[in-house]
């Protein structure tokens, strides 16, 4: 299992993927809104999405995990 962490601290502003889909390495899972910028949040390696620990309005810290992948 790969787990998908928060570079920074912001608000989850969009949830590209859905739980099940197959997502490619570098491919947009979460976009975090920090500071008044998008800040998309990649796939570090292939595989499917099987949790989302994150809704999109959340507010997440540096470090924080957002998905799992399998």
């Amino acid at each position: 299992m790969a787990k998908v962490y928060a570079p920074m601290a912001g608000s989850v502003w969009k949830i590209a993927v859905s739980i099940g889909d197959r997502v490619e390495e570098g491919e947009d899972i979460v976009i975090l809104e920090s500071m008044k910028m998008e800040i998309p949040i990649t796939a570090e390696q292939s595989g499917r999405l099987v949790t989302l620990f994150v809704a999109e309005g959340d507010f997440v810290n540096e470090g924080d995990v957002l998905a799992e992948l399998e």
